[in-house]
């Protein structure tokens, strides 16, 4: 038995595959889509957990699946949002077309497959709405060598394949405040860490950080008139709400990432205003130093992290509201007003639909909303 034993141990587990990208430009208006493809390419280390390829989570707008070309058996899946989700329920949406850079990422494959993307319908099935067969001996793979000397552990507890991997990425931060943005990577990662359910699995965590230092310090802010070309390219203003952070820049994004083992991306802009965004495997965004920034990096990672919706209404928003009801597919809101996605949680006393003042909340936050407009509209913080 002991020399079995020692055998075992002799044998070095399997080299993890690298990560396949696959870039596509996805285009169209609110009355239908379009995808092409812009190219394939091969980043560094695959970071996933080899048992667990196939998502069957049931979360996000979008869904695709690697399937093998010889034995149409699905290799890999993951459901995602995506910036054209959202855009494409905006005012501008119905008034012209654009087109949005977008990226899907999975192991690289030994052999040709089928990538299959899907979109919810309005009964939140998926339908397919692009199909591409994907050879990774292709010679148009890009297989450039990845510089790697600018990524860098702030917490790493095991190998990428064993934990949820994490990267953070500084945008606006100078060459000489990379140690500010050290100090920040590191102040963010201890508050995700303080709090449930993060702090209770501290150790299923690794984060890595990626330096990308920037002409000038700071982030765009168009509605203050402010401009920067940042590395990162995230500004505030995103579809015209001032205190949403995006970058509409995915393929610099992907490319600064490249070198990094990650599962989920975090923007960290290096400025005072509130702001932030998330979306749901995709990444999010936080402002370093505000003073909500505990609160919005939180907030927005459960986005990004856990496909969360938002739970207000009142506020000023990107999108717009639709006047059809469909059931979300985020797990924490719901259009039933009996609540049958999380009836083993209520009550049997409890009346469904729940009173609960509503008119009352809605008037103070009407009145909120107009002092936030007036202030915007005085160019005061």
């Amino acid at each position: 038995m002991r020399t079995f034993l020692l055998l075992v141990l002799a044998v070095p587990l399997a080299a993890a595959p690298r990560t396949m990208r696959v870039d596509y430009i996805h285009a169209g208006d609110a009355s239908g889509e379009r995808l092409a493809l812009d190219g394939v390419v091969v980043e560094g280390e695959w970071a996933g957990r080899p048992d667990r390829a196939i998502d069957d989570a049931n979360l996000g707008r979008y869904y695709f699946e690697v399937i093998d070309r010889k034995t149409n058996r699905v290799l890999y899946s993951r459901g995602f949002a995506s910036i054209y989700g959202e855009w494409e329920s905006t005012d501008e949406a119905r008034e012209m077309t654009r087109a949005f850079h977008e990226s899907v990422r999975f192991p690289e494959p030994a052999a040709p497959v089928q990538l299959v993307l899907k979109k919810r319908d309005r009964q939140n099935a998926f339908r397919e709405v692009w199909s591409i067969v994907i050879d990774p001996a292709a010679q148009s793979v890009d297989r450039t060598a990845i510089r790697a000397d600018h990524v860098w552990a702030v917490m790493k507890n095991g190998e990428p394949r064993d934990k949820v991997d994490i990267l953070l990425m500084g945008d606006g931060y100078t060459a000489a405040e990379m140690d500010k943005w050290h100090k920040d990577a590191r102040r963010l990662t201890e508050t995700l860490f303080s709090v449930s359910p993060f702090k209770e699995r501290r150790s299923s965590f690794n984060v890595w950080a990626v330096d990308t230092p920037a002409d000038e310090s700071g982030a765009a802010r168009p509605s203050d008139g402010v401009w920067r070309r940042s590395p990162l390219r995230a500004s505030f203003d995103a579809f015209g709400s001032e205190r949403y952070v995006l970058t509409f820049d995915n393929k610099r994004m992907r490319e600064a990432a490249a070198a990094a083992p990650y599962e989920f991306v975090e923007i960290v802009v290096n400025d005072r205003k509130y702001g932030g965004g998330g979306i749901h495997n995709l990444y999010a965004t936080v402002s370093a130093d505000n003073a909500s920034t505990p609160y919005v990096f939180v907030h927005e990672f459960g986005h990004h992290f856990a496909g969360l919706a938002d739970e207000y209404y009142t506020s000023d928003v990107a999108y717009e509201s639709v006047t059809a009801r469909p059931e979300p597919w985020e797990p924490n809101v719901t259009a039933d007003p009996k609540g049958a996605k999380w009836k083993d949680l209520i009550d049997a006393a409890t009346p469904l639909p729940t009173p609960w003042p509503k008119l009352d909340f809605e008037t103070y936050e009407k009145g909120i909303q107009a002092r936030r407009r007036q202030i915007r509209a005085d160019h005061r913080p």
